[in-house]
């Protein structure tokens, strides 16, 4: 046997000899071992195939329904991309499921991957493929992959042997376990993994990422497809490309996440701290890392605030002369002091390098003095598109959608779409008049208007509207800073706790806290958000639910309150994000690009959430409800054309003419 070290060609050789009885043996019981696979895989095969042949749509296709499943069994076809808007009710999970499964059944593809941004949209997926196997029979094996940290049976990650009882071990009795799985279950979620893996034994992380070698369809986090550091290399290393299929579920929010996957910085303090520690024990290292410090230092003494570079080579040439002593400690010593702290610090310069190395014209380079003091380089990837195009022709089609995709030439462009690829607007089944949207004409979110005054008339408009009908309603503030503006002139002129209950999302919830929200919006529930959420609350039996949210947070999307559960969302501002360092880059660079800069780096963005927000109010085809849009450039035409088609008709209302309007609205709908 013969062992080569690629890095220095160093052969290494065993030597063992056998009869020809042995080594028979030995060959007839390892291919045996494999056999059991790959009969199992040809035999799972040929029934997952007349499944789909026999799998019918579950449901009576709702208007343009059956269109939009065959646009996307075309696109699969074409090996293409498909830009999917399709607002709520048009069924767009079950939607583009379907077809995706059906070209597997025709050989038009092999495996299925559902990406998503947040883990509550994972659950959506779950149920789509739980529907279809109950009530189509479907053989159709799916996988959920969780981050480690969150299915670790520790409290935190360690995968050391000698710290984790399920990593010493686990791969004698890995096969065993995923065997057991294999054959009794279809669907590997977050709870049936654990319970496998700690039945047998096993990494339960390990197990699952094992396991979607086996399965059908794989549900997880855009970052194990897109992300240049954690992608599935068992699929998409060393440039293979598979016959797989993309689905990208709200593909609104892969606009930022490809930035941040695809964007790189490094703080001068953070090597200041670690030549500090350092200093007694690593010379040569603490030598090469105050070179670098020096370089930064240069960079920071031309900082005047933030500064857009073209070049920072002399700072690359001693990064990459540290990243190899880094390196070379690292490889040579499996302890020692402050290894833990180098080792984090090497990923960071490592992740920082392979960034620069990707670098081209949809980057930008720029350092900022930052409101602490702090000093920051930033490789920043302004236009994602080419990487995350990259990324998708490592299969065979992307289908991507979101119930908010407007513009769509705005998402394509930043997405790697190209005018090969296809675009579809899914009409919403909804009968648009049984929700209400309302303009308020008198107030304003800018920053120049801003005062008590305006907190004050943005509390009167919240009171008249939960007051017109009693009922849930969330209203989306633009930050914390102004919900708590307006928060505190609501209570002290309108709150009354016996009429109204008032929830309001905190800086940071736990899932608990989170689940505990939610839940009070859900008929039937009473749950007691007091235990996880500390506020003072009285709850009447006839009254009112206000939660007060911020935009863009974790209540604005991805979350489904039907029928009564909701009846009414204000959204307070047209959502733009705040003027910073980063998003005056983003409006420089499209406008150089030929692009009005400003709709790039702040409306479109700020649409998106508005939209969303908006969207949580309508989501079976008996909700009826209301949207208020409280600012007054929602009446200008850049804000007005980006209105979905269902927001073609409007009211504008004021403070003295909103409860006159609101009442006749639900008068209607009694």
């Amino acid at each position: 046997m013969s062992y080569c070290n690629l890095d220095t060609e160093e052969m290494k050789y065993f030597h063992f000899e056998y009869t020809a009885q042995e080594i028979t043996k030995w060959f007839d019981d390892l291919i045996g071992k494999y056999r059991i696979w790959a009969d199992f895989r040809s035999q799972w095969n040929q029934t997952r195939t007349q499944t789909i042949h026999a799998m019918q749509f579950p449901y009576p296709y709702r208007t343009g329904q059956k269109e939009l499943a065959a646009g996307v069994y075309r696109t699969v076809c074409h090996e293409r991309k498909l830009f999917l808007e399709a607002p709520t009710g048009t069924g767009k999970t079950i939607s583009t499921v379907f077809p995706a499964i059906k070209a597997i059944g025709e050989q038009k593809a092999d495996k299925l991957f559902y990406l998503t941004a947040k883990t509550i949209t994972r659950s959506v997926a779950e149920d789509t493929f739980a529907l279809l196997r109950r009530e189509q029979k479907l053989s159709f094996k799916t996988v959920t992959l969780t981050a480690r940290d969150k299915i670790c049976f520790l409290e935190k990650s360690d995968c050391n042997p000698v710290s984790c009882s399920y990593a010493n071990g686990h791969y004698d009795r890995i096969n065993q376990a995923m065997y057991d799985l294999l054959t009794h279950e279809d669907n590997f979620d977050r709870d049936t993994i654990l319970a496998y893996a700690g039945k047998h034994q096993v990494c339960p992380f390990e197990m699952s990422l094992d396991m979607s070698l086996f399965s059908d369809g794989i549900i997880c986090d855009y970052n194990y497809l897109f992300d240049p550091f954690v992608y599935l290399r068992r699929f998409f290393g060393d440039g293979v490309k598979g016959d797989y299929v993309f689905l990208i579920d709200e593909a609104h929010n892969l606009v930022d996440r490809g930035r941040d996957m695809y964007s790189a910085f490094l703080r001068k303090e953070d090597f200041m701290e670690l030549i500090k520690l350092i200093k007694p024990y690593h010379i040569e290292i603490t030598g090469q890392m105050e070179q670098c410090n020096r370089e930064l230092l240069k960079l920071k003494r031309d900082c005047e605030g933030c500064e857009v570079l073209d070049s920072i080579e002399p700072f690359i040439t001693v990064l990459n002369r540290l990243s190899s002593k880094l390196s070379d400690y690292l490889d040579e010593h499996s302890e020692g002091p402050v290894r833990e702290e180098i080792l984090q610090f090497y990923f960071q310069v490592s992740r920082f390098l392979t960034i620069y190395d990707l670098m081209d014209r949809n980057y930008v380079i720029y350092d900022e003095i930052q409101s602490d003091g702090g000093f920051m380089l930033k490789l920043f990837c302004v236009n994602p598109a080419m990487n995350l195009s990259a990324c998708m022709e490592r299969g065979r089609s992307t289908i991507l959608f979101s119930a908010t995709f407007l513009p769509i030439q705005y998402y394509k462009r930043l997405l790697g779409g190209t005018e090969q690829d296809f675009e579809v607007y899914a009409r919403s089944v909804f009968d648009a008049g049984r929700c209400g949207l309302f303009i308020g004409n008198d107030v304003t979110s800018r920053y120049t208007r801003r005062s008590e005054s305006e907190y004050g008339a943005i509390a009167s408009y919240i009171h008249q509207i939960t007051t017109a009908r009693k009922g849930n309603y969330l209203v989306f503030f633009p930050s914390h800073s102004f919900l708590e503006q307006v928060g505190e002139l609501y209570e002290k002129n309108f709150y009354d706790p016996a009429e109204t209950e008032l929830i309001v999302q905190e800086t940071y919830m736990s899932e608990e806290a989170r689940e505990a929200f939610l839940e009070r919006f859900t008929a039937g529930t009473d749950v007691d958000i007091t235990k996880v959420i500390h506020m003072d609350m009285e709850v009447a039996d006839n009254h009112s639910l206000i939660g007060f949210c911020v935009m863009g947070g974790i209540f604005s999307e991805g979350i489904d309150l039907k029928n009564d559960s909701l009846i009414g969302v204000i959204v307070v501002g047209t959502g733009i994000p705040q003027v910073c360092s980063e998003r005056e880059i983003l409006k420089a660079y499209f406008d150089e690009s030929g692009e009005n800069g400003f709709d790039y780096a702040y409306r479109y963005p700020g649409m998106n959430k508005v939209l969303q927000a908006a969207g949580r109010v309508i989501r079976t085809e008996t909700d009826t409800g209301i949207v208020a849009l409280l600012d007054e450039r929602f009446l200008q035409s850049g804000y007005s054309q980006l209105f979905p088609r269902e927001w073609q008709e409007f009211h504008q209302i004021t403070t003295d003419t909103v409860k006159y309007e609101l009442k006749s609205f639900w008068k209607r709908w009694k």
